[in-house]
């Protein structure tokens, strides 16, 4: 605490009233910046208000992308599984077709080979009368 000059009718009037507007002016300023950080203060809220709303939608979001990605993964696997499916089925199909068709060209190429064998017989035998004929003939100029 500041002393103050002692005069006839008390303490020196000047050093009271300067040490008075000393302690009013730093008073008021203490006010005023008071005043300022309690506007912060309030402003700074307000951001952390903001900030946590923000938050709890980017967190819900996020919780809402995972729902989602969980989904696409469900559907993926059920069409994957599909997919599959079809492709043993028409594989199984392709394979059975295939196995009919070369049963089919087996029994034609078989059907072909007998025809083939009996046609030779037939010709051979056809080749022969005629050879046979055609001895005959020779026979008979050879009488004459």
């Amino acid at each position: 605490m500041d002393k103050f000059t002692i005069t006839e009718k008390g303490y020196s009037v000047t050093e009271v009233n300067n040490f008075i507007d000393n302690v009013i002016t730093q008073t008021e300023s203490m006010l005023e910046k008071m005043k300022k950080q309690q506007k912060d203060v309030i402003f700074l809220q307000k951001q952390i208000e903001s900030y946590q709303k923000l938050e709890n939608e980017l967190k819900s979001a996020l919780v809402r992308a995972e729902h989602s990605k969980d989904d696409i993964m469900k559907q993926a696997l059920v069409e994957k599984n599909t997919i599959i499916e079809d492709a043993k089925k028409n594989a199984s199909r392709i394979v059975n077709d295939a196995l009919l068709r070369a049963e089919k060209i087996e029994l034609k190429a078989d059907t072909l080979e007998r025809n083939m064998k009996i046609f030779k017989k037939k010709l051979k035998l056809v080749v022969e009368q005629q050879l046979a004929v055609i001895d005959e003939i020779e026979e008979l100029k050879i009488e004459n």
